[in-house]
């Protein structure tokens, strides 16, 4: 089904009425009051908290199951003067994950050593060459991170060698937990910590902040760290409320405000000089740091985030962007391939799902180039292709689909598997591949509902042009960061024209101005992305309505409201169903 098709308008769940007339009053009309409860905010004291996101609003890290024994293990570690093994996983939550641990832990120990493993000789996670490397270097406590949850096999592996081991992850445990010192992950069954969505990074900030906390250290000390948890945060795609909301509100003023060296670097190559929101790590952070491990080595963006001059910042950073751009052409060019399989093949064109296998396809994009499947058919996709002598592949699913559960109905045809709702990895033989591409799609064929096929944009509320005022500009701008679990608010508004100066701009954007269609009222810019298939209709002046977010556009040092156009329906009566029900708290695919 391809994304052409035209889009469902969904409202997003109607708030309690009775939450809502709580919440309004002079500063706080019924419309912002219904987006602030739309968020789960039940109360005035929950919108302050909301509004003021502050470090002593964080929970007590000791509240972590385990989190006693990690402290203590750590603490003797340093005190004998055993040398630590900072391990983390290549990607960009566990590259920060290893930095902020390492640069944290450094005043305290001249013992420390960091491990990043090859993505292609190692593949993802804890490996028996990463412990023997620790072995060879006296190595008698790893601390792992981002990774470990599954590694029942490493840890005892680990262990026979004299190497104990406190694993720091966020993902789905097994049945059976590993046999480290200690096991931070709050979505084990048996972890009463409060909020379970942190991230990798955000797991080894909290054993950083409890180790603080045991030897009598401020909220100040952590505060350089966090803005590599917001780094982490945005880009692995965790939910922004809760405490991740706090982490990432801080560690933006932190990056704004006392960049590292690296990150300067790399924002002086993105070429972006405003101050950063969200959207700024996810696409012009992220893709650098993940870059190193995809082309070459993830050792590179740990040492890029622990340089401590800007002129070895640059260095590094020199070469981390020239991966990006070899990231972006293989991208390119896997993604045209891609789309050239399913489009010659009855089968894959018709399919309820997208598996798709190539041995020569390069490993460290197929994650990507399966998102970017995603955007022109709509349904749940497996990118495969060949290293070391097995099948590897990268998943991602569309907005209701847990594809790690579809994976795991296929486990006996796997080897390795794991992730999340919405994006997994996976690991089996050369010799399963069709069996597996057939049982995937009898999975998805089973399991996926009607409306899980079919693109979906979800409405917050339907205003009009002249609602848009300086209050809810403000008020909006005040409920950053954004991100899954907070996204941006999107507003439907009917009855839209263009002023007569619609155009096609970039690669195929649409830039307009818009008015109401009775002339009366604003005016504001708009920018459609990828939109440019409407440019005759809006040139013709048909009424229109259209989806769009709010936003801030700096341009030549002035900043202006512009809207950001999702999509745009002909007619005034395009049809907005019914709000969601139990509406899943999923992760965007940004």
């Amino acid at each position: 089904m391809s994304i052409a098709v035209q889009k469902r308008w969904v409202l997003r769940h109607e708030p309690d009425p009775m939450v809502v007339e709580g919440l309004t009053h002079d500063r706080c009309p019924e419309h912002i009051a219904r987006l602030l409860a739309q968020r789960g905010i039940g109360s005035p004291a929950e919108a302050s908290v909301f509004f003021r996101p502050s470090l002593d609003q964080m929970h007590d890290p000791f509240l972590m199951k385990d989190m006693q024994q990690a402290v203590e293990r750590l603490e003797r570690a340093l005190g004998d003067r055993e040398r630590i093994m900072i391990y983390g996983d290549y990607d960009v939550d566990g590259t920060t994950a290893v930095a902020l641990v390492h640069s944290f832990l450094l005043p305290f120990s001249a013992e420390l050593v960091f491990y990043i493993p090859d993505r292609y000789s190692e593949g993802y996670g804890i490996s028996f060459a990463g412990i023997d490397k620790a072995k060879l270097e006296g190595v008698t406590l790893i601390i792992a991170l981002d990774c470990g949850i599954k590694a029942n096999d490493k840890v005892d592996y680990a262990s026979s060698l004299g190497i104990d081991m406190i694993i720091c992850d966020h993902h789905r445990p097994g049945q059976v937990l590993p046999a480290a010192i200690a096991v931070l992950d709050p979505k084990r069954d048996d972890c009463p910590y409060p909020f379970k969505e942190l991230s990798g990074c955000g797991i080894g900030f909290k054993l950083m902040q409890a180790f603080a906390m045991r030897n009598g250290m401020g909220v100040e000390a952590l505060i350089p760290l966090l803005d590599l948890v917001a780094v982490s945060t945005a880009c692995d795609i965790v939910p922004v409320n809760g405490e991740n909301r706090i982490l990432a509100h801080v560690g933006l003023k932190q990056l704004n405000d006392h960049p590292r060296p690296g990150i300067q670097a790399m924002l002086a190559m993105a070429n972006v000089k405003r101050r950063l929101c969200v959207t700024d790590l996810v696409f012009a952070l992220g893709p650098r740091i993940n870059a190193a491990g995809r082309i070459e080595h993830g050792r590179q963006a740990v040492e890029l985030l622990l340089a401590q001059d800007l002129a070895q910042a640059e260095q590094i950073a020199l070469r981390v962007d020239g991966h990006n751009t070899h990231r972006q052409e293989l991208d390119k060019d896997i993604t045209r391939e891609s789309l050239e399989m399913i489009a010659t093949d009855d089968r894959l064109r018709d399919a309820w799902s997208t598996v798709l296998f190539k041995e020569t396809w390069h490993k460290g994009v197929i994650g990507i180039v399966a998102s970017r499947l995603i955007e022109q058919y709509y349904r749940p996709t497996i990118v495969l292709t060949e290293s070391n002598g097995k099948v590897v592949g990268s998943a991602r699913s569309v907005k209701g689909f847990d594809v790690y559960e579809a994976i795991s109905a296929c486990s006996d045809l796997l080897e390795q598997y794991g992730g999340h709702m919405y994006a997994a990895g996976l690991t089996m033989p050369l010799d399963h591949v069709e069996a597996f591409q057939q049982r995937f799609e009898e999975v998805v064929r089973a399991t996926i509902s009607p409306a899980s096929r079919i693109p979906m944009e979800e409405v917050d509320m339907e205003i009009g042009l002249g609602d848009i005022d300086d209050r809810l500009v403000n008020i909006l701008r005040h409920m950053a960061p954004y991100g899954p679990a907070n996204m941006r608010p999107v507003f439907l508004v009917r009855g839209l024209v263009d002023t007569g100066s619609a155009r096609i701009v970039g690669n195929d954007h649409l830039k307009l101005t818009l008015r109401s269609m009775d002339g009366q009222g604003p005016r504001y810019d708009a920018i459609a992305f990828k939109q440019a298939q409407h440019y005759e209709m809006v040139k013709r002046g048909d009424p229109f309505s259209a989806l769009f977010v709010i936003e801030d556009n700096e341009w030549q040092g002035r900043t202006t409201v512009q809207l950001n156009i999702k999509d745009i329906k002909v007619g005034v009566d395009a049809p907005l169903e019914a709000a969601l029900v139990d509406r899943e708290k999923a992760r965007s695919m940004i």
